[in-house]
């Protein structure tokens, strides 16, 4: 399927790139044919990813996030985290406040957030490297609201995270021939 044919779809089901983002940006990680070869998984990767080319830091989609849970090292990353989580859900003022403290040597790691005018502490499981997916969803079932929630496509130690309705869900999985799973059932 022609990659432009597939991001007609995905905008479809409200997925484009976000302002100043060009087909070029996603040809210059990868060639035509490999988008291609396997329509909308690449693409999906691509969309919750950073242009791979100068200027540096720039989302190529909003609506998605690549999510490497082999993340944490030190204080301030589960801060990211948030922020992403946020942007995907398109709430950016909903947390607000957050802080983190992490000390992987001594296992000390928590969370802090101010939602709807509640201070929220959440103790983390130090775990290496690796986030504590157990607290990300309890923090994902909070934002979620207006029938959208969050779902995955795993994809290794990472995961491709959306943030939509059921239906654009089953659409998009359609699309990918993959499940995509509620991180939260709803």
């Amino acid at each position: 399927m022609k990659l432009e044919t597939q991001l007609d779809r995905l905008a479809e089901l409200g997925l484009a790139f976000n302002p100043g983002i060009t087909i070029e940006d996603l040809l210059y990680a990868y060639e035509r044919q490999a988008f291609e070869q396997q329509p909308f998984v690449l693409l999906l990767f691509c969309f919750g990813a950073e242009v791979e080319r100068e200027p540096w830091g720039r989302r190529i989609c909003d609506r998605v996030w690549n999510f490497d849970t082999e993340c944490i090292a030190s204080t301030g990353d589960y801060v990211k985290i948030l922020h992403n989580l946020c942007l995907l859900s398109q709430t950016l003022d909903y947390l607000t406040d957050i802080v983190d403290y992490i000390d992987l040597e001594e296992g000390e790691c928590w969370l802090e957030y101010t939602i709807q005018e509640k201070r929220q502490h959440r103790r983390v499981e130090a775990n290496d490297d690796w986030a504590d997916m157990l607290t990300l969803s309890d923090v994902m079932e909070e934002l979620q609201r207006d029938g959208q929630q969050f779902y995955t496509i795993d994809n290794g130690q990472a995961m491709i995270l959306l943030y939509c309705t059921p239906a654009i869900a089953s659409k998009l999985g359609d699309l990918c021939d993959e499940d995509l799973e509620p991180i939260i059932p709803a």
